[in-house]
């Protein structure tokens, strides 16, 4: 797998970005890809470790020793066929995926890791490039009619790996355009939005029908989809937002994260939107919560022309180092720094919002907060102590709540019956999918709620097994990780 001592050789190597002054005055991609040269050298640094635990990281099961063999071969065809096996998706998982596979990677015990997830983006545009992948429908139709609720990443794995059993697929999507959080949630900096549109045209190509501003369970019965089709796949998001309930949660300025970012794209993307404008420019921002979704807030209030951009975590800065707690090669909860963060967010830890406080006209103007620590009872349950005599009053006009999501809408579920678990998540066993209606199935944040783009794919993908072979008796279509290499 690669060359046999060039992980000795080679020094990992990641792309570079276009200095922030630059970036932010944008919202196109802004990183600068590695030479052809460069990237072969990188697949060469994949370890001929024996047993290649990436694999285990990776919820698809992708091959990665394999394409990272050939990318160092000069193989890219091979590489794009190897990848492709597992992942429908590559130009996105390649862009927006954690890549758990790099801490998973044997060389990253005591070495860099391997740079997997840049050698799998660079793969699939060699290959949109180049004219390897295109569009493939299926040789014959199995007369079997499927709808599919949701065309984010787990709606749309679902939706191309069943039309290539046959199936006749039907996505449903309410908003005005596919793609989800892809399209609505992941600012263009990230995912430039004429990626998604590349990709749907081969989906629609292949004959997958897409049904835009159609919300299930109120512009059409959910019941109806269950009379219609000959099985259902409920793919929707965990679209719920946390809440922060303190006193002046309700002032003008204080916003969701899932609010905000979709209305930025809808304006990039020069599509009308409903509501109130909302914009970070001139304005002191604070952005509650340290996740991916915080991060893309305070990337997108910078290229509002933001003021400043602060981010609070309540947990404790995390270490760089891997927590004794957290061995390889499992994921570790250690401190990561975006490409945001560097823009100059200031970052503070160990604190917790108290109060919203606004002006006589009920604009937001500032907040309060208390520092924080946390400790652990007998039963090493986490407690969080305030700290006396830490209370600071912030200046704020726009406060973004990146706080993550509590589950998915229930109107849908509750029209066909469906039993749900205490987080507003629809029951449904990882063995086939299924939840308690026979031809209702389920998969990504839907049934296990909040998660990775990887996971939704992988869960899509095992979904569209399991309703085939629902449909058929049998099904061909791979599980995790297996499979033949198919057209692209």
């Amino acid at each position: 797998m690669g060359k046999i001592t060039g992980f000795m050789e080679y020094e990992r190597k990641d792309e570079a970005y276009t200095p922030v002054q630059e970036r932010i005055q944008h919202f196109n991609e802004f990183t600068q890809p590695l030479k052809e040269n460069d990237l072969k050298d990188q697949g060469a640094r994949c370890m001929d470790c024996g047993i290649p635990f990436c694999h285990s990281g990776c919820p698809l099961g992708n091959l990665i020793p394999d394409f990272n063999d050939a990318v160092y071969q000069g193989k890219w065809e091979k590489a794009s066929r190897i990848l492709h096996a597992t992942n429908n998706f590559p130009e996105f998982t390649g862009r927006l995926c954690p890549a758990p596979c790099e801490e998973a990677c044997v060389l990253g015990i005591n070495e860099d890791p391997v740079a997997i997830e840049n050698i799998e983006k660079n793969i699939a545009e060699t290959a949109f490039k180049k004219g390897w992948i295109g569009a493939h429908p299926p040789s014959q139709r199995t007369g079997k009619k499927v709808a599919v609720v949701g065309s984010g990443p787990a709606g749309l794995a679902a939706a191309q790996q069943l039309n290539r059993a046959g199936h006749q697929v039907t996505v449903f999507e309410r908003d005005e355009k596919i793609g989800g959080l892809l399209r609505y949630g992941i600012p263009d900096f990230k995912l430039e939005k004429h990626l998604i549109d590349r990709r749907l045209a081969i989906l629609e190509e292949e004959g997958i029908l897409f049904k835009t501003g159609v919300h299930i369970g109120i512009d059409i019965p959910a019941t109806t989809l269950k009379s219609d089709f000959d099985a259902v796949v409920l793919c929707g998001g965990a679209t719920v937002s946390r809440k922060l309930p303190i006193p002046g949660f309700d002032l003008k300025g204080v916003v969701q994260a899932m609010t905000y970012l979709p209305q930025s794209n809808k304006r990039v993307s020069q599509e009308t939107f409903s509501g109130e404008e909302i914009l970070a420019s001139d304005k002191d921002v604070i952005v509650i919560g340290g996740g991916d979704t915080g991060s893309d807030c305070i990337g997108t209030a910078f290229r509002q022309g933001a003021n400043s951009v602060t981010n609070f975590e309540i947990m404790p800065m995390a270490s760089t180092e891997r927590p004794t707690n957290q061995p390889w090669p499992f994921w570790p909860m250690r401190l990561r720094t975006s490409s945001s963060h560097k823009e100059g967010a200031e970052r503070v830890f160990s604190i917790a919002t108290k109060e919203f406080l606004g002006d006589e006209k009920g604009n937001l103007k500032g907040l309060t907060t208390v520092e924080v620590t946390w400790t652990f009872d007998t039963n090493n349950t986490p407690l969080l102590k305030e700290i006396p005599g830490t209370e600071k009053t912030w200046k704020c006009e726009l406060a973004l709540l990146a706080l993550g999501f509590t589950g998915s809408e229930t109107t849908m579920s509750e029209q066909l019956g469906l039993e749900m678990d205490s987080r507003t998540n629809i029951k449904a066993s990882e063995s086939n999918y299924v939840t308690n209606v026979p031809g209702i199935f389920v998969a990504g944040d839907q049934r296990r709620g909040q998660s990775l783009i990887v996971w939704a794919i992988s869960e899509g993908r095992q979904a569209a097994h399991h309703v085939d072979a629902y449909l058929m008796g049998t099904s061909n279509l791979p599980l995790k990780g297996d499979g033949d290499l198919p057209r692209v």
